[in-house]
């Protein structure tokens, strides 16, 4: 009797094989055959689950959106509850910065798919709504802070929305080594100290 193929558990092996190709040798050595034969496929049998590097590449990277977001959820969950909006800003801008191996991993494929997006119309709009919709999340918090006095009131959300999300430009920084993992770590506690008012 045939062996019953499980398409989600493929799917995701092939995404595992761009992460790795991706994470070893960059987006540009990526190619379908590249990825094929590191999920151990062949050519055929890739393009039956992804017509396109794009398409692959999206699915890639939601499957790292999702993990991240379940790595997030346990951090937070661990956290004293309920937990402060500095704790889980804290929590959220680690995840998304490339310190640990799997977190780097998803940086660079998340750096891949805006690279991509640039001159992909459809994907432009697609990496554009998840963008919003992650800083709609942080810009949430903010404001929920503020209305609780955790945050000076005369603060501008959207100013400092966008100051938190700045944060996440410590990636290539990281990446190329210009600064250490320890002062990227410093610096964002630095700027939520500042941001929050102590706990009493």
């Amino acid at each position: 009797m045939p062996k019953q193929v499980d398409h989600a558990e493929r799917r995701e092996s092939i995404a595992q094989a761009l992460w790795s190709i991706t994470d070893r040798h960059g987006w540009a050595k990526a190619t379908m055959r590249e990825v094929a034969r590191e999920a151990g496929v062949s050519l055929g049998q890739l393009q039956h689950y992804f017509s396109s590097r794009a398409e692959m590449l999206t699915f890639a990277v939601d499957l790292a959106a999702d993990q991240t977001s379940q790595r997030v959820a346990q951090a937070i969950a661990s956290l004293e509850q309920p937990p402060h909006p500095r704790d889980v800003l804290r929590v959220v801008l680690i995840a998304m910065l490339p310190l640990r191996p799997d977190a780097t991993a998803a940086s660079r494929m998340h750096a891949a798919y805006v690279l991509e997006a640039l001159h992909d119309t459809a994907l432009h709009e697609q990496v554009a709504v998840g963008l919003r919709e992650g800083r709609a999340m942080v810009e949430r918090l903010i404001r929920q802070a503020i209305s609780k006095g955790q945050i000076a009131a005369d603060r501008d959300p959207e100013v400092e929305t966008d100051l938190v999300l700045a944060l996440t430009g410590f990636a290539p920084l990281l990446e190329l080594d210009v600064i250490a993992p320890e002062a990227a770590l410093a610096a964002i506690d630095h700027h939520l100290e500042r941001l929050f008012r102590p706990v009493p």
